[in-house]
């Protein structure tokens, strides 16, 4: 695989005083969710292009990224999702949305237990129902908007803080009514019952579901050059994934994910990795994500999840370092 070569030949890559602020990298990722950049992290293409060692913490979710990178033990997340970076730049958490890492409105839902036998139609009945719902994630978002288009009463519901792999063991067992999740959980979750909104039908209400990388805004202003060149090798694997999404690449991250081959393959199926143009278009960075978060960020104040939201999220992007690996 040619991950990011051309960092490594002559000057291309050079160590500034910013950049050697930081000696070594530990960067926040998710088990069960299979991406492109796995197989740069099986190859060592980040370590290689950065110069330095690369150390590898798996979480379960986003808000758990986001204690990580308060305390300095993470510096860079990849995969967060929106609403957790929501919850906290809300609460005063100097992060900053480095580039789209995944789109994947079919591969984040809720699930209703078979046995209820309800859909789409019949979901006013899921009142008085017990959820299990990750917190603060892009999965509590999606629940919050989809309980609103059907005019589910948040205050009759019994709502459970789970992350969905344990959701997904709750559901199986009959413990709770519906759960909601993503990845591997969201998979275990449809053995056991059925979602009510398709990605399509989800995406027509404005429920995006998107994830990003993230860092505190202090590591990003003093190490700029390492987060552009770490942007830049996750840019080309993805291109190269986007190209010709190669067997041996499919192994690689289905092992990183802790999946096997064929469950790996059918979730990145639903994965969108958008270009690094694209990223900078006012479909995503250039505009819209800042936009999305603040809507976010209000459907959480009206729900009492947040105290307040921010008057805006455009500081809350910083561009930079993703506009820069286009000159590299």
């Amino acid at each position: 695989m040619k991950i990011f070569t051309k960092l490594m030949t002559g000057a291309a890559f050079v160590v500034s005083a910013q950049a050697a602020s930081a000696q070594e990298l530990t960067v926040g990722y998710f088990l069960e969710w299979p991406m492109p950049f796995l197989a740069a992290k099986a190859d060592g293409a980040y370590a290689d292009a950065l110069g330095m060692p690369v150390n590898w913490v798996s979480f379960e979710t986003g808000t758990a990224m986001s204690a990580a990178m308060a305390s300095g033990d993470v510096q860079i997340s990849v995969s967060q999702g929106v609403p957790p970076f929501v919850v906290a730049a809300s609460a005063g958490q100097a992060l900053q949305v480095l580039d789209v890492a995944v789109s994947y409105s079919e591969n984040d839902n809720c699930v209703v237990a078979t046995e209820l036998e309800i859909d789409a139609d019949s979901a006013d009945e899921l009142a008085g129902k017990k959820v299990a719902v990750p917190i603060g994630t892009a999965a509590h978002y999606g629940f919050l908007k989809q309980m609103e288009h059907f005019g589910v009463d948040l205050a009759s519901l019994s709502i459970v803080d789970m992350a969905p792999t344990d959701g997904a063991a709750a559901l199986a067992q009959g413990s709770v009514d519906f759960a909601c999740g993503w990845g591997g959980g969201l998979s275990r979750m449809k053995e056991h019952g059925n979602i009510l909104l398709t990605g399509a039908e989800k995406e027509e209400l404005g429920i995006l579901v998107f994830d990003v990388t993230s860092a505190p805004a202090d590591f990003v202003a003093e190490n700029a050059d390492v987060v552009s060149t770490f942007l830049a090798v996750t840019a080309e694997v993805n291109a190269e994934w986007n190209e010709s999404q190669p067997p041996e690449m499919l192994e690689k991250i289905a092992k990183e994910s802790g999946m096997s081959v064929e469950a790996t393959e059918a979730s990145i199926s639903t994965f969108t990795f958008p270009s690094v143009e694209d990223q900078l278009s006012a479909k995503w960075l250039g505009g819209n994500a800042q936009t999305f978060m603040k809507g976010v960020a209000d459907v959480f104040v009206e729900a009492g999840s947040i105290g307040e939201a921010l008057e805006s999220y455009e500081d809350a992007v910083n561009t930079g370092p993703l506009a820069a690996t286009q000159s590299q």
